[in-house]
């Protein structure tokens, strides 16, 4: 294997990293504001921003989704159970003792066994929770009927902010990750860029200088 800089974060997957993070924020702080965490912004207005961020997010999710199935990157997000104990090991003992992570990217497998675990999880169990919750919070008007339905609202708003929370929790202990090892700037730089450190066999360095040469960077010992 050698260490080579390779564009592994293509301009659409940037984009919408950065895009659902600004989204997020946006419907974490309306959210928590619209249940009475703080009085930073009218009710209003926080509803108004907080539907607007959501659909903007939903409409992201579903071209992301279909570009994930298109280009085969959903690949990157299947879990694995071969090193997911040596990572978890890693984040909660060895990255305070200065040890080098047990997981170095590859050319077909840039997520670690945890981020892998941990992607998959949100994207097939928490982010469909927030999605299928908040629609029906917003459509409430349309399909309620009866006094049954103030106790299905009720478990309905229960599971969003469960959810939300799930999605702040995420939030918090990525930005501190991001904050571990080689340092912030050096792990915030590849989603900038779009070029990043990784392994390559032989082969993949041979086909990526043959035919997208663009794609590589200097050689890293």
């Amino acid at each position: 294997m050698v260490r080579r800089v390779v564009k592994v974060y293509p301009r659409f997957e940037r984009l919408w990293h950065w895009t659902q993070m600004v989204m997020i924020v946006i419907l974490l702080f309306t959210g928590f504001g619209l249940n009475g965490v703080h009085s930073l912004l009218p009710f209003g207005p926080a509803v108004m921003l907080h539907t607007i961020a959501a659909l903007v997010l939903l409409a992201v999710w579903i071209f992301a989704t279909f570009w994930l199935f298109t280009t085969g990157t959903w690949r990157q997000f299947v879990p694995q159970l071969e090193g997911l104990l040596q990572m978890a090991r890693f984040y909660a003992y060895g990255v305070f003792r200065g040890e080098e992570p047990p997981y170095r990217k590859v050319f077909w497998r840039k997520h670690n066994p945890l981020q892998a675990l941990t992607y998959f999880a949100l994207k097939v169990v928490v982010f469909p929770a927030v999605w299928g919750s908040g629609l029906l919070y917003l459509t409430y008007n349309l399909w309620a009927a009866d006094a049954a339905s103030s106790f299905a609202l009720y478990i309905i708003a229960n599971v969003h902010l469960l959810a939300a929370y799930v999605i702040a929790a995420f939030v918090i202990t990525h930005v501190y990750l991001l904050t571990v090892g080689h340092g912030f700037r050096s792990h915030v730089r590849p989603m900038v860029t779009g070029y990043d450190c990784i392994d390559l066999t032989p082969e993949q360095e041979a086909y990526l200088e043959t035919n997208e040469p663009g794609r590589l960077l200097s050689r890293k010992k």
